[in-house]
């Protein structure tokens, strides 16, 4: 299970694995063997056959002998050992592909010591350890390479299984679930009567997928419950690095920090706290209206939520270690999520929505957090033109997609990378509302003078230049002409 295990958990587990008539294909004992590269072998092994077998975890049990599944004990120690002068666990970790999750747990059955490694099903690819995919036959460890029948049905069981689906915590009872879950907020969220009773509770979350029941009156949560309503992300080992963190910067680099916190909450519970948080730390602008000063704040909340929002719901799930994260600098703001886009950054406004976790963005959009069609960018856009900032940012980098709002500048202090791609943007935006852009449309984007319109048509000039928009009709007057982005002619 993906919650802490207590020690009557492991002595309730290791029991149940000795029951099994012999050694399966997710599970290997041992007594002694504490060879290095052979317990690697068996993490790809294990890892894979749990995938292929429909298993949450793998199992490899040092202490218990093999043929009788008695306890022997182990001389074993996990915690000590090395390879050369890196500890064990580090050596793995590093010479697997994915970093899988695996834990050891050494602890005491009656007076004789078992180290249980517990092994996370591979996920979205065959796990390699030293560049060569393992996986079990019967009991026997083999090279992948050598059964393409097997390989074939485990790439058909990772094409078939979303993230949102896959289990944070196993084998649970209803009251660790009800622990675990914040399920009034869930009640809440969705503008529903809280059920009287238990049953009622844990039966709504299983229609929703936020649990699945298992054997002897247990509950499994999924990913989708945990990462949405977890109490506490870090209660569930996959999923603790998965935690928003927001971050405030001296200055325009990363250099000095001046402060730094890290979520707790699932995404769905803590959504409005932790945009409140940003909110917080963002600098204010004073404009002047009507003789009267306000302040108002550096960039408008409207765009920063569907753009944390978008970083949660298209983040790479499967990236180890990582996680979206919010860098607040003196002049702009920047929104990162791990996982490159499933479309290009300079379609963001037009492409339909595509998303790599759909569970979790379809429960998002019932509950109002993100836009039911896509349109999150296009209010993006909309919102920086209202408010005359420069243009949004939309790049890649090192398997992250990054999003950049930029603090109110005039539009002589842009330089010509802003310019362009803020015409390009107006374009798209126009195109998507049906609509073309003109000398007239770009010169209230820029707040531009009506005597001025020599500004704007330099601009569009430097769009076309740059291949980014053209005419709609080369043929049409100056005073008529309409402009496209590049990729609607």
């Amino acid at each position: 299970m993906g919650i802490d295990r207590s020690e009557s958990d492991l002595l309730g587990l290791v029991a149940e694995l000795r029951k099994l008539p012999q050694e399966t294909e997710w599970v290997e004992f041992k007594h002694n063997n504490t060879e290095p590269d052979e317990i690697g072998e068996y993490l790809s092994a294990l890892a894979n056959a749990a995938a292929l077998t429909g298993k949450v975890y793998a199992y490899l049990v040092w202490g218990v002998q093999n043929d009788t599944h008695a306890i022997v004990g182990t001389a074993f120690n996990p915690v000590t050992a090395k390879v050369g002068n890196e500890a064990l666990e580090s050596w793995l970790l590093r010479l697997l592909s994915p970093k899988i999750n695996f834990r050891f747990f050494a602890f005491q059955v009656g007076d004789k010591p078992v180290v249980l490694l517990e092994i996370g099903a591979a996920f979205r690819h065959p796990v390699q350890f030293k560049n060569t995919e393992f996986i079990r036959i019967g009991s026997y460890k083999k090279k992948l390479k050598d059964f393409p029948e097997k390989e074939r049905e485990l790439w058909r069981v990772f094409d078939s299984i979303p993230f949102e689906k896959e289990i944070a915590a196993e084998n649970v009872t209803a009251e660790d679930v009800l622990r675990s879950l914040d399920y009034p907020a869930y009640f809440d969220l969705l503008s529903l009567p809280l059920p009287e009773g238990r049953d009622g509770v844990l039966a709504a979350l299983a229609a929703d997928d936020m649990i699945v029941r298992g054997k002897g009156g247990k509950w499994s949560i999924t990913n989708l419950g945990a990462v949405l309503f977890a109490k506490r992300l870090a209660d569930f080992r996959t999923l603790k690095r998965k935690a928003v963190r927001v971050v405030l910067y001296k200055g325009e680099s990363r250099v000095e920090t001046v402060r730094e916190q890290e979520g707790s909450k699932g995404y769905a519970t803590g959504f409005e706290g932790l945009i409140g948080f940003v909110a917080n730390l963002l600098p204010s602008n004073e404009v002047i209206g009507q003789a009267l000063r306000k302040q108002v704040p550096m960039f408008p909340e409207l765009a920063i939520r569907e753009l944390v929002a978008n970083s949660i719901i298209h983040q790479d799930f499967h990236s180890t270690g990582t996680a979206p994260m919010v860098e607040i600098f003196a002049s702009r703001m920047e929104i990162t999520n791990p996982g490159l886009p499933l479309v290009q950054t300079d379609r963001f406004l037009d492409s339909p929505p595509k998303s790599r976790n759909e569970g979790l963005a379809s429960f998002m959009r019932r509950i109002g957090i993100c836009e039911e069609r896509g349109s999150g960018v296009d209010k993006v856009v909309f919102q920086t033109e209202f408010y005359q900032l420069p243009a949004p940012l939309f790049e890649t980098v090192d398997e992250h997609t990054r999003a950049v709002l930029f603090a109110h500048r005039e539009l002589k202090e842009m330089d010509k990378a802003d310019r362009v791609r803020a015409c390009y943007l107006h374009a798209c935006l126009r195109y998507v509302q049906r609509d073309y852009m003109t000398n007239t449309t770009l010169r209230e984007r820029f707040g531009i003078n009506e005597k001025n319109s020599a500004v704007a048509s330099r601009l569009i000039k430097e769009g076309i230049d740059a291949g980014l928009i053209v005419p709609h009709d080369e043929n049409a007057g100056r005073k008529y002409m309409k402009y496209l982005p590049r990729w609607a002619k």
